[in-house]
């Protein structure tokens, strides 16, 4: 077995069981103690896990749970990377879905500065104002119950209205992704089941999100990894989540 091949196998290891020992894992490897030792401390230094005596343990965080207003303010010049990536796939005369995501908002903006002619069906109410006085733009909001925590509509009645359209393009925000056991994750339960209704919905299914989500995990898990089609982020992750989006066949923008 190559040495690539037994870090995918440890890391594999680590997302079942949380931990490994050395001992145990120079035995069923058949290479030594040391060997172990090394393959740990390069899963470290890229951040997937922290060494223990003996062993590892897997250094997985959960993302931080900030309402809208907050997430609205940070890292914005990552976000405006994103939103601009995503601005350049969208084609005059398409109909979009912008979910509930301070990068949405960004990439709404960008739409109502430029001149593509479009469709977009949102359930945030941040997007549906930064449309006001936009001419080339029709805008369609989901209605459904408020939620203040996300500043948009979620659960049934929204998904009822979602599930009546086909989009081009979908963008959805996230608060985490785990390429080792291919879930996609948010905070808030109606909210996500909600993200669930706009990805039956989407042609094809973008998420937008900054390249640290992949180290994060939330609560709720809302989708496969399967369910999408490409990933638009601020900076290129690590190489072994960019090999993992490989074998799914997910791009990576």
């Amino acid at each position: 077995m190559f040495a690539e091949e037994r870090v995918e196998e440890i890391i594999k290891l680590l997302n079942e069981n949380q931990k490994v020992v050395v001992k145990e894992l120079s035995k069923r490897f058949d290479v030594t103690e040391d060997c172990i030792r090394k393959d740990l401390k390069n899963l470290e230094k890229r951040g997937i896990i922290k060494r223990t005596y003996g062993g590892g343990v897997l250094s997985r965080k959960f993302a931080p749970h900030n309402d809208i207003l907050t997430r609205k303010n940070i890292n914005i010049e990552g976000k405006i990377k994103i939103a601009e990536k995503a601005y350049e796939l969208i084609k005059s005369r398409e109909t979009i879905f912008l979910d509930i995501s301070s990068t949405n908002i960004l990439i709404a903006e960008m739409i109502a500065k430029g001149n593509k002619k479009l469709i977009v069906i949102t359930n945030m109410i941040d997007i549906i104002r930064t449309f006001s006085h936009c001419d080339n733009v029709d805008v369609i909001g989901t209605g459904g119950v408020f939620n203040k925590e996300v500043n948009g509509f979620a659960g049934s009645t929204a998904i009822e209205s979602i599930l009546k359209h086909k989009v081009n393009r979908a963008f959805i925000g996230s608060c985490g992704v785990n390429m080792f056991d291919k879930s996609v994750t948010t905070y808030d339960v109606e909210d996500g089941n909600t993200k669930k209704a706009i990805i039956t919905s989407g042609k094809k299914v973008y998420l937008v999100m900054e390249s640290k989500k992949f180290y994060y995990d939330a609560t709720y898990q809302f989708a496969n990894i399967y369910d999408i089609d490409a990933i638009i982020v601020d900076e290129r992750p690590d190489e072994l989540i960019c090999s993992e989006l490989e074998k799914v066949s997910v791009e990576l923008i």
